[in-house]
Order: C-alpha cells, then sequence, then structure tokens
C-alpha cells in the first residue's frame, strides 16, 4: 500500500460485532475504519459513498445478504478497486462458494485470532486472495465433485500454454513465489502471467481466478 492508509468498511447486522471490529482495526496503524452499515443494501451505498480498500461483509443479513452485497459491489466498475472479504460463523459452506463467484476476495471466520483478521486485512488490500492452500484443498473437494462447465469459461482458449499453467498451479493454492519455483522462473515474471490470465479471464482478483479454474475443469483437465 506504499504506506497509505487502509480503509475499511464494516457491513455486520450484529452492532457488537461491528464494534468489535473496529475497536481492532482502528488500534493499528495504517488501519482505518471510515463507515458502518448494518445490513446489505446500506452497506453498498456506503461502499459507493465511500470507495473504500476493504468491505468486511458478513454473509448473512437482513435487507440484502452479504451475497448480493457483494455481487452488486463487484459488478460496478467505480467500485473494481474495492476487494471485499466476506464474514462468516460457518466455515467453508455454500455461502462462502456463492461469495467468492460473486467477487468476494476471500474469506475469514468471525471468530478469527485478532492478529490473523489484522494480517488479512493487510493481504488483501495488497491485492492478493484470502485463500490459504487449506481453504484451496476444500474448494477443490467441493468442486471436484461436480462436473466442469466449460460454458462458464469463455477466454480459456485464449491463454497462453504458460498462462495456463500458471492458472492451475494458482488454483492448487500456490504463491507467486512456489509458481516461480515450480516453473523455474522468476517471481515477477510468475506474476506477470497470473496477471495476464486475469484479464484474459476476465477475472476481478485471485480467487476468481481459483473459482474459474475448478468451474471450468482446467485443474482437472491437466491432472490435477
Amino acid at each position: 500500500m506504499g504506506g497509505e492508509v487502509i480503509r475499511v468498511v464494516l457491513v455486520d447486522d450484529q452492532a457488537l460485532m461491528r464494534a468489535g471490529f473496529r475497536a481492532l482495526l482502528d488500534a493499528e496503524d495504517g488501519i482505518e475504519v471510515v463507515g458502518e452499515a448494518a445490513d446489505g443494501a446500506r452497506g453498498v451505498e456506503l461502499v459507493r459513498a465511500s470507495v473504500p480498500d476493504i468491505a468486511l461483509v458478513d454473509v448473512q443479513m437482513p435487507v440484502m445478504t452479504g451475497i448480493e452485497a457483494t455481487r452488486q459491489i463487484a459488478a460496478d466498475p467505480d467500485l473494481a478497486a474495492v476487494r471485499v472479504v466476506i464474514l462468516t460463523n460457518y466455515g467453508l459452506d455454500e455461502y462462502v462458494f456463492e461469495a467468492l463467484r460473486a467477487g468476494a476476495s476471500g474469506f475469514l471466520l468471525k471468530d478469527t485470532e485478532p492478529a490473523d483478521l489484522l494480517q488479512a486485512v493487510q493481504v488483501v488490500a495488497a491485492g492478493e486472495a484470502l485463500l490459504s492452500p487449506s481453504v484451496t484443498r476444500r474448494l477443490i473437494g467441493e468442486f471436484v465433485a461436480r462436473p466442469p462447465d466449460r460454458s462458464t469459461a469463455p477466454g480459456l482458449e485464449h491463454l497462453t500454454p504458460r498462462e495456463l499453467e500458471v492458472t492451475a498451479l494458482a488454483a492448487r493454492g500456490l504463491s507467486n513465489e512456489e509458481i516461480a519455483a515450480h516453473m523455474v522462473i522468476s517471481p515477477y515474471t510468475a506474476k506477470t502471467h497470473v496477471s495476464r490470465a486475469m484479464t484474459k479471464l476476465g477475472a476481478r482478483d485471485r480467487a476468481q481466478l481459483v473459482v474459474f479454474a475448478y468451474e471450468s475443469g482446467l485443474v482437472r483437465a491437466r491432472g490435477a
């Protein structure tokens, strides 16, 4: 972030939860909570008004769910720089999968450790997806249980062999540094290939690239 303050919006229908997150985030140098909302519809309005770096969005709320709020934020070109992190009590369930498809950059359990929350905000603000290898493995398990739907994969044919390879590796949860080591290329080159693949596929960020790779059958087609 180049020393800039990370601006965060909290969207959760539980006032106590918002207060706890606000106290924790505001106490951290380099992070500022710029607004709160108690339902998804108000959350979308607040994000449009303040254009934060990060929106922490509860998955289940009145008026509008976190999934629909995420979908609206991700679809708004004026909010292209906003990253949504879904908050959930339930771990990796159907809500999380839907949120990732809708454009979320990752998710956090509400009972996450304070240090992990702070790190998560910094990771997502830096442009990375909040998908740990363990989460990615569970995503794999979910998607492998379904037949691939190549109708959801426009642009796959436009990827170069290298771009296909880095997409498959990213979908297995590898970082740019790990991809670079696997392919014997520089981390910068790996990042460039990932970025080009995301652009060609219309993926908002790395999280959507992972979802895309499994829904399209790319990784399974390459022997995963």
